[in-house]
């Protein structure tokens, strides 16, 4: 069946026109318009159900902590994803500055654990979501890092990949005070950040229990638009611990891992770099 297809049979409501908006990783992304006048935005992954139930229903975890920073997932089946098509527009400092605050709510609004009740995924990438309820640091080298050493040895050597054990062997002194679990979207760069004429929009997550400066540090990695508006009305909102900024490379070996493991060793400098940082602070 085509894209018109099967997003009206989802739907139950016919559709008026489909417009492709390209590939990223395994799926393929639609702008639909129905019948009745509403937009839809439609991610279709054959083969990738899971990807799918994993992404909706970090969307719907992250609603119940936060209802207006992501979008409601209006339909999902085993090839499709369906959320209200949202109109997108120049970031500002003062959406930047809600961003911040919204963030901070609802890294606030803390699960009872560490990790998710479902299968996780990073782009087309599997994540262990096990639950535990602590100490992350724990959690984050069993769950975060470990996993990825295999699939990055090669790109990283045998130096690197000791700089990367060295810090598992130590997190539990480098992972700064204990926290409880935090509400993360778990993939916040910028591309997963829609800005729209009010506030912004957190899409694509991977939503889990996590260490809230995670979120912050990935947002850091590859640039945000006033980043520094959103920290500042984070940390009037719901302040970090003492000594975050050294922690910011810790927080940031998972997804440069991810990077290495997807795209081999143009990241591999950048994570032995991290590595490197958060053995001497």
């Amino acid at each position: 069946m085509s894209v018109a297809a099967d997003l009206g049979e989802l739907l139950g409501a016919p559709v008026r026109a489909v417009t492709d908006l390209g590939v990223r990783h395994s799926w393929t992304l639609h702008r639909a318009i129905l019948a009745d006048g509403r937009h839809v935005f439609a991610k279709v992954a054959d083969n990738h159900a899971e990807v799918l139930t994993a992404e909706a229903a970090g969307l719907a975890w992250l609603r119940a902590g936060a209802p207006g920073l992501v979008p409601e997932v209006l339909a999902v089946d085993d090839r499709m994803l369906v959320l209200p098509w949202l109109p997108e527009a120049p970031a500002t400092p003062a959406a930047a500055e809600r961003l911040g605050r919204e963030l901070a709510a609802l890294h606030a609004n803390s699960p009872a654990a560490f990790g998710a009740p479902w299968s996780g995924w990073i782009a087309d990438l599997p994540l262990d979501n096990t639950t535990g309820t602590g100490p992350w640091s724990r959690w984050y080298a069993e769950r975060r890092i470990a996993p990825y050493l295999p699939h990055a040895a090669p790109h990283l050597g045998p130096d690197g990949i000791r700089l990367l054990e060295r810090v598992i062997e130590n997190i539990d002194a480098l992972a700064g005070p204990l926290e409880p679990p935090s509400r993360l979207h778990g993939d916040l760069w910028s591309g997963n950040i829609l800005w729209t004429a009010d506030r912004a929009i957190l899409i694509d997550p991977a939503a889990h229990g996590g260490h809230r400066e995670t979120d912050l540090a990935m947002l850091a990695l590859f640039g945000a638009p006033h980043l520094d508006r959103i920290r500042a009305a984070y940390q009037e909102t719901h302040p970090l611990s003492d000594g975050w900024r050294t922690r910011i490379p810790l927080h940031q070996l998972h997804p440069l891992l991810v990077h290495v493991v997807l795209f081999g060793s143009s990241y591999s400098d950048r994570t032995i770099t991290a590595a490197t940082a958060v053995l001497a602070a």
